[in-house]
């Protein structure tokens, strides 16, 4: 029997702080524009795998993954 097969549905627990972030970004965007509780939120959404640091032009940019 495949993993697939005994989960039907896989989710990862957010908080609503959290939801609240995520909801936020639309696209890519650059960390320096939230402040700074939000940041130390999206450090922990990048320790879940939910949004991805990348570094563009010398400025550190986050964008949500897709599911």
């Amino acid at each position: 029997m495949k993993l697939n097969e005994l989960i039907s549905s896989f989710e990862i627990y957010t908080t609503n702080d959290e939801q609240q972030v995520m909801e936020s970004m639309q696209s890519i965007s650059p960390i320096d524009q939230f402040t700074e509780r939000e940041q130390v939120i999206i450090d922990n959404l990048v320790k879940k795998s939910l949004i991805s640091k990348c570094i563009y032009n010398g400025q550190t940019m986050v964008v949500k993954n897709e599911y």
